[in-house]
């Protein structure tokens, strides 16, 4: 959950949120570098009058210029298409959820465990309960069982929506007519709070989204009192 003046990201409730927390990490020190060299090489050329005609007219360094930042790309790119094949690998999930995006609200359908489908809507403000964020909590939250491959299928309703949750690393797009997938592993129990992702209309932002990772004895027994109530 994101505080009031954080400067970075959320921490990390996925191993792929670990991995683009690390390739983050990773980039921001090479961009670091390269703007420190450039803005020492604009002070020192602004404050001195002295010129080198070795340095005016040089094959050598032409070709340091022009080797160095292609070195510096492919050290950006190998890691980056590296986290997109592991983001796009779903490996024989324990669980589907079909999360489908409505205006303005998400329903859940966990058809290949049980015949279970709801609908979660945002809690009014005025209905919150002491220590329940505005505008973030609704009325059914997805549980799922941790630290177990979870895949989402995600669909909408009418018009674009998307399904984010940024302490899982997860952002898809929820498109009328076709059905995307995505993968993810929550690494320790917890309540994650995400939001549509897409401008999808008048009450886009009242749209959350409340994924809760619970032990698989609870999420069984979480289970068995939805069908009940159902």
């Amino acid at each position: 959950m994101a505080h009031p003046s954080q400067l970075g990201f959320q921490d990390a409730a996925s191993p792929v949120m670990e991995e683009l927390l690390h390739f983050h990490d990773h980039a921001l020190m090479i961009v670091f570098l390269i703007s420190t060299m450039v803005l020492y090489i604009i002070v020192a050329m602004v404050s001195t009058k002295l010129t080198n005609k070795y340095i005016l007219d040089s094959q050598e360094i032409e070709i340091i210029w022009t080797v160095l930042p292609a070195i510096i790309l492919i050290l950006i790119a190998l890691p980056s298409l590296r986290i997109l094949y592991l983001m796009d690998e779903i490996n024989s999930p324990l669980l589907t959820i079909k999360a489908v995006g409505h205006q303005w609200y998400w329903s859940y359908e966990y058809t290949d465990y049980e015949d279970l489908g709801f609908d979660a809507y945002m809690i009014p403000t005025q209905d919150l309960n002491p220590g329940q964020f505005r505008l973030l909590e609704a009325d059914h939250r997805m549980v799922i069982p941790v630290e177990s491959p979870i895949r989402v299928l995600v669909s909408a309703d009418d018009v674009l929506h998307s399904w984010a949750v940024p302490a899982l690393g997860i952002k898809m797009d929820a498109v009328p007519g076709r059905l995307n997938q995505t993968a993810f592993i929550a690494s320790r129990p917890g309540i994650f709070y995400g939001q549509c992702s897409e401008i999808c209309g008048a009450n886009h932002s009242f749209m959350p989204i409340v994924v809760e990772a619970v032990p698989l004895e609870h999420f069984e027994n979480w289970s068995s009192r939805m069908l009940e109530d159902a």
